[in-house]
């Protein structure tokens, strides 16, 4: 493909709940468990044959986490971005088809493991691409170039500063945004147009960087668009600490002049952990979100719709109201719920997102409701008809009211999981299982488990909810070994990769397909 064609519409298409009635089935996948590239998946050929695999066997969904840039653990739900693309994820063949690198540059890249996401060499083989991309820049064509500089002016709202934001952290060791003199990290005038001018080179090669990456993954849209694929992306509700974000709109966030938080997140003590969960990340100002409109919100969201077609919202619940606890505590005990002004929010990204045509007058959004949940959050996801999640391995407590049991789903507005990327495989979970439980779920599925993904899927695709997902771990009957995400850690997470390549999948998807054809999805 020329990298003289003009940019893809970057509107999104339909959402998964645009068409009442339409049951359909998807499977989650994050791109950097895609093979075929070094150190990480990628935007390549593998994911356009990942979705040629789809839509071959009339599987209508997939499901993604946050394609944001991750901490350095890997973990896409504590971005330094709310509004970049994870560089790790451009593809070099696709430069090189694009005419944008010669096969040349891409000799001596860093490589790394193929098995695995490499958190190390991931970043680096990111940074050399985007040094060579940044190199032949001056060669490209006149219509190239100018491509680039209208898509720069158009998303400048945000690029400018995260470009900064990328540069300052290489400049500084990568300390945070605190730690930097105070004339950067207070974003003295003076000080960030030195920056501009001196660090110029960097900062376009940032920028072009995120250029080529939204390109690449808009090619895929594209493809998605034709082939009649829905893409579910998912946002977490808090951004991280040390953040563009919070760095250029520190008035908007929880956060002190010398970068201390004032009041941080969390979730108060349960059954699971007595002194609660603390994460960290600063809570928001809601008074001036309310005084600016809920600007930043809006654009954080338009910004996440132009990228897919439905978008789960990580913790919901914070919403209707959130934990807040004091910026320096060491536990999240002392926390206390305070309100939320999500039904505000909610109507203005409504009345918004209408004006603008994105996924017409609906709200194209997911609640993720998991957890503790108030009669105050369910109404509120409720009179925005945003459909709320059930986690089938959460069902056989032994309780026949229990919320998460096929049976007891209460109309169809709701996405059914075997598991998310925070559950154990359905494979790890059924091995720590105890025989009680063992047993409800055999009465559930009708006989003795065997396979306990594809009964659980089972049990989604037959089951009232409108859309059924399951992670490809659980299609392909893989052990705990390929869990991707164990809550609570932060070691050896988000690392696992398919191996082998798309076209292995075929046998899984089809059986997938015929098995939800059966069902009417």
């Amino acid at each position: 493909m020329s990298g003289d064609r003009p940019r893809p519409d970057p509107a999104p298409g339909p959402g998964a709940e645009s068409t009442p009635g339409i049951r359909r089935c998807g499977v989650l996948l994050h791109p950097t468990a895609l093979p075929g590239t070094p150190a990480c998946g990628s935007f390549g050929l593998e994911a356009e044959r990942w979705i040629e695999a789809l839509a071959a066997q009339g599987i209508q969904v997939w499901q993604l986490l946050p394609l944001a840039p991750t901490d350095s653990t890997g973990s896409p739900y504590s971005s330094p971005s709310a509004f970049a693309l994870n560089p790790w994820l451009l593809d070099a063949e696709q430069l090189v088809r694009d005419g944008l690198l010669r096969a040349g540059d891409l000799q001596g890249l860093p490589e790394g493991r193929w098995d695995r996401l490499d958190l190390e060499t991931a970043p680096q083989r990111a940074e050399a691409l985007a040094a060579r991309l940044a190199s032949r820049q001056p060669s490209w064509s006149a219509a190239q170039q100018a491509s680039f500089e209208a898509w720069r002016r158009a998303e400048s709202h945000w690029l400018q500063d995260h470009c900064r934001f990328v540069v300052l952290k290489r400049l500084h060791g990568q300390q945070p945004w605190w730690q930097w003199p105070a004339p950067l990290a207070h974003r003295s005038r003076r000080a960030l147009r030195a920056l501009d001018g001196e660090q110029a080179a960097g900062l376009l090669q940032e920028a072009l960087l995120q250029w080529q990456l939204q390109w690449q993954w808009q090619r895929l849209q594209g493809l998605a668009r034709r082939l009649d694929v829905q893409l579910v992306g998912d946002v977490p509700f808090y951004v991280a600490h040390d953040s563009a974000d919070v760095w250029s709109h520190r008035r908007l966030f929880s956060v002190r002049r010398d970068g201390s938080l004032v009041t941080q997140s969390g979730v108060p003590p349960d059954y699971f952990a007595a002194t609660g969960q603390l994460w960290g990340t600063p809570v928001y100002s809601w008074l001036l979100h309310r005084l600016t409109g809920f600007r930043w919100w809006l654009r954080r969201l338009e910004r996440q719709l132009q990228l897919v077609d439905l978008l789960r919202i990580d913790h919901f619940r914070a919403l209707e109201a959130a934990w807040w606890v004091d910026g320096q505590a060491s536990t999240a005990i002392e926390g206390r719920w305070h309100p939320s002004p999500g039904e505000a929010l909610l109507r203005r990204l409504r009345r918004h997102l209408h004006r603008r045509a994105v996924g017409g007058a609906d709200v194209p959004l997911i609640a993720e409701d998991l957890g503790v949940i108030t009669p105050e959050v369910e109404a509120l996801r409720d009179r925005h008809g945003l459909p709320g999640m059930k986690i089938l391995q959460f069902a056989f407590d032994g309780n026949p009211d229990n919320a998460y049991l096929p049976a007891n789903y209460q109309g169809s507005h709701w996405v059914v999981y075997t598991g998310t990327h925070d559950n154990a495989t359905c494979i790890g979970w059924w091995n720590g299982l105890g025989e009680e439980e063992r047993r409800r779920v055999e009465v559930c599925v009708g006989g003795p488990v065997h396979a306990p993904g594809w009964q659980l899927l089972e049990l989604a695709l037959a089951s009232r909810a409108g859309l059924a997902v399951v992670p490809l771990q659980d299609l392909l009957h893989l052990g705990d070994a390929a869990r991707f995400n164990t809550p609570g850690t932060s070691s050896g997470n988000w690392e696992w990769r398919l191996l082998g390549s798309v076209a292995d999948l075929e046998g899984p998807l089809r059986g997938l397909g015929e098995l939800a054809r059966r069902y009417g999805r």
